[in-house]
């Protein structure tokens, strides 16, 4: 009896060792090795960065976007446990920057040694008498800076797959190049037009597309803030929507406000044509996509005003 069971426990043990052995083995071929459990994972602190990380990456890393709803604002948006651990515990990690996600700032603080990308810091010298706006996702020439870094990054850590992360970036970049195109082209066409725009967000589309926002300063502000604008500054407002003194209005639908539908009430009854620019990815769609659809929209509501 005594043998037998000796025998029952010599086998169990050899099997734990059996077992334990195959663990190891496979999620070393998953991750990149027991030892960083996170090695082969990009977290971005929301879709838009997300998207751009997983065109470069291809499918060769596993990329974790933290904010993927339009309900979330990503400025403040606090980290909970699991969300900082996901950021420190990843191979990279890209995020906005420029107080747009500064609970990512707050992990990143804590933890320098993470290896990381800021994409408003790529942003660079800017001409404009504004400080530069920290929507830089906005910002063709940016998203294209930050593919190539992605690149270079994942390179470091995955070299077998280096080509394809560099090739990836390079077909990321004649993509935005092809988009950058059509901001130009609205420019030649319809050269200093002016629009209303509900939100700061279409700051850089403004710039690359050359027109003219007219929306007040403080409305812009109060807006940004999820504040009701003064009653003069909703005034100027639609004396430029119902004069038609602007070629179209600009609004984000996922933040839509009783002074947002009055505005568009506005729009509708003066002949000016709105187009929607959205914050974050609408559900299914990729950067590029975004970027294309928002453009093409745009220019879709600027020939209808002409008409």
């Amino acid at each position: 009896m005594q043998r037998s069971v000796a025998r029952w426990r010599s086998a169990v043990f050899v099997w734990l060792i059996g077992a334990a052995a195959l663990t190891a083995s496979l999620t070393g071929c998953g991750t990149g090795g027991a030892e960083h459990p996170g090695a082969t994972t990009v977290v971005a602190s929301t879709d838009v960065w997300g998207s751009v990380a997983s065109a470069v990456a291809g499918g060769h890393v596993a990329v974790k976007s933290i904010l993927t709803s339009a309900n979330a604002d990503p400025h403040s948006y606090a980290a909970s446990p699991s969300d900082a651990a996901a950021i420190t515990d990843a191979a990279l990690v890209v995020y906005n920057g420029g107080g747009y996600d500064p609970w990512v700032d707050r992990v990143l603080a804590a933890h320098p040694a993470i290896n990381s990308i800021d994409a408003y810091s790529l942003l660079g010298t800017t001409t404009d008498k504004h400080p530069p706006d920290e929507h830089v996702f906005y910002d063709l020439a940016v998203a294209k800076i930050v593919a190539v870094t992605i690149a270079d990054r994942l390179a470091s850590i995955d070299p077998g797959h280096a080509a394809e992360y560099r090739t990836n970036a390079a077909a990321f970049g004649r993509a935005a190049d092809a988009i950058a195109n059509s901001e130009r082209a609205i420019a030649t066409t319809y050269p200093a037009a002016a629009v209303v725009a509900t939100e700061p967000v279409v700051y850089y589309l403004l710039t690359a597309s050359g027109l003219i926002n007219r929306t007040p300063v403080a409305f812009t502000v109060a807006s940004e803030n999820d504040d009701d604008p003064a009653p003069a500054d909703m005034a100027a407002v639609l004396d430029l929507i119902e004069g038609r003194r602007v070629a179209a209005l600009l609004i984000n639908p996922q933040t839509s406000t009783p002074t947002t539908n009055d505005l568009q009430a506005a729009a509708r009854r003066a002949g000016v044509p709105v187009t929607e620019v959205t914050e974050t990815l609408p559900g299914g769609t990729d950067y590029l996509t975004w970027q294309r659809n928002t453009v093409n929209q745009l220019t879709a509501a600027l020939q209808s005003g002409r008409r």
